[in-house]
């Protein structure tokens, strides 16, 4: 029987507020969405002026980079460069800015930002799951 890694409830925190701190270092009002290894939500936070519909994106960034175990953008370059059919996949994330938190090799849960540019997002992203990386 084989042995995974999960994101623990102090894991998600130190995501969340790593993923903050680098969002308002830039003056970024974004929503930060942690989800589990089957895209399942683990924690949100919506910072000041984020838009409305942020939470809702963001967490399907997150769902989208578990289901598809690789960063969202792969995704957004494959429909941007012509395969419109992966449109009919059953995510709704497929733009920049879900990233799993890889352990081993493994997905341990995702990140999905909403809020600012794809690259904005996903430096967000990467910097909250730096903080249990």
């Amino acid at each position: 029987m084989k042995t995974k890694s999960v994101l623990t409830l102090s894991d998600v925190n130190a995501i969340l507020d790593a993923a903050q701190k680098e969002a308002e270092a830039n003056s970024w009002a974004v929503t930060i969405a942690v989800a589990d290894d089957g895209g399942h939500l683990l924690g949100l936070r919506r910072l000041d002026g984020a838009a409305p519909m942020t939470p809702g994106v963001a967490s399907e960034k997150a769902r989208s980079a578990a289901l598809g175990c690789k960063e969202t953008q792969v995704f957004e370059e494959m429909i941007n460069g012509g395969r419109n059919a992966f449109l009919s996949a059953p995510m709704q994330g497929l733009l920049s800015g879900g990233v799993p938190v890889l352990v081993d090799g493994q997905v341990a849960g995702t990140v999905g930002v909403s809020g600012v540019k794809p690259d904005q997002d996903v430096q967000v992203a990467k910097a909250g799951i730096a903080a249990v990386s």
